[in-house]
């Protein structure tokens, strides 16, 4: 009898496990966003005991990174780890749910996906795709990019060549840059070779480990185009339902985990590595000039504008229902977040 039950019930453990693949638009084990891919993969694994196994894929293993969104809407693959402001081509929404220039930080961000709608209007516009997103951790606020020109005014930029996606790269347009979009793992040759004058990534963490200091002069601050840049889990929507009830919530916790941990690993790496850069590397930093900032500001308002009279019903919601976000919260930081922030940086005596 004893034999008897235990060969039915491998069978029956087998039958329950389930392996989707993950599509990532990162390079393999890359710092942040490649590991954090593999730590949220290993978490779901961990936790259903075996039931659900992602297997992930680093950038070109299994498609090229930019092919991630219909890897997984054709059924390639079952869900992707990425950032939305890379499928503009499928709805100019969802560069509003990576970061907007000017915009939300990583905390007003949160706010507006969990209590302000965010999350239910993303959901709204991957439906039609067949798709479920999660926000599954953020970079926190960005450095504005190395150049190996000097930034003086709005003028300086006129001509130049810069990787820079999403908002940020169309607002720059309007200024006479030209934009490109390259995956990570292709940056640092384009901006070696002298394809490109100028780029952002991230931060420091993410900068030292590209070692883009070898091949630009000048560090510039503040990533005003990216003040909270959010990662996505997207999932195939009809695989995530047929989920056992319990296996979804643990899943949807891990990611839930996920987006804090990711966020926390940003956070704690980046002051330590601009150090290194600053002090190992001998890296320039360079704060963008007032009226460069300004003009900026000014155009990505325009940017966001001609979205919003673009005609695209959904998207005008994202946007009114973003600036409305933006208007909440920015009244509130401005004496939370932005005044204790001016406040400590007041010449006191505080320990080292």
């Amino acid at each position: 009898a004893a034999a008897g039950t235990s060969t039915l019930a491998a069978p029956a453990i087998a039958q329950s496990r389930i392996e989707w693949k993950m599509v990532t638009t990162w390079p393999k084990n890359f710092p942040g966003q490649g590991t954090g891919a593999v730590r949220f993969a290993n978490s779901v694994e961990a936790a259903t005991e075996g039931r659900l196994k992602i297997n992930v894929f680093a950038a070109g293993e299994l498609v090229p990174p930019f092919e991630s969104f219909d890897a997984v809407t054709r059924g390639a693959a079952d869900l992707m780890h990425a950032t939305p402001y890379y499928w503009p081509n499928k709805s100019k929404a969802l560069m509003f749910y990576s970061t907007v220039p000017f915009g939300l930080t990583t905390g007003e961000q949160e706010a507006w996906m969990q209590y302000g709608g965010g999350q239910e209007l993303w959901d709204k516009v991957l439906d039609p795709f067949g798709l479920k997103g999660f926000h599954a951790g953020s970079t926190g606020g960005q450095m504005g990019g190395w150049f190996n020109k000097e930034i003086t005014g709005p003028g300086s930029v006129n001509g130049m060549k810069m990787r820079i996606p999403g908002l940020g790269g169309e607002a720059l347009k309007k200024l006479g840059m030209t934009v490109v979009n390259l995956p990570g793992g292709e940056i640092f040759a384009a901006l070696q070779s002298g394809a490109i004058d100028a780029t952002e990534w991230v931060g420091p963490w993410n900068d030292l480990t590209f070692g883009f200091y070898k091949v630009a002069k000048y560090y510039y601050w503040p990533g005003m185009h990216e003040p909270g840049t959010q990662i996505e889990v997207t999932i195939d929507k009809k695989k995530l339902t047929s989920l056992p009830k319990d296996v979804r919530a643990i899943l949807e916790a891990c990611i839930y985990q996920e987006n804090l941990k990711f966020t926390a690993e940003f956070n704690a790496r980046n002051g330590a590595s601009l150090q290194t850069l600053v002090q190992t590397h001998n890296v320039q930093l360079k704060r963008f000039p007032n009226d460069f900032l300004q003009a900026y500001g000014e155009k990505c308002g325009e940017v966001i504008q001609e979205l919003r009279d673009g005609g695209d019903a959904v998207t005008k919601e994202v946007i009114e229902s973003f600036l409305k976000a933006r208007r909440e919260q920015a009244s509130w930081n401005r004496i939370a977040e932005q005044g204790f922030m001016n406040a400590r940086l007041l010449d006191y005596k505080f320990p080292s």
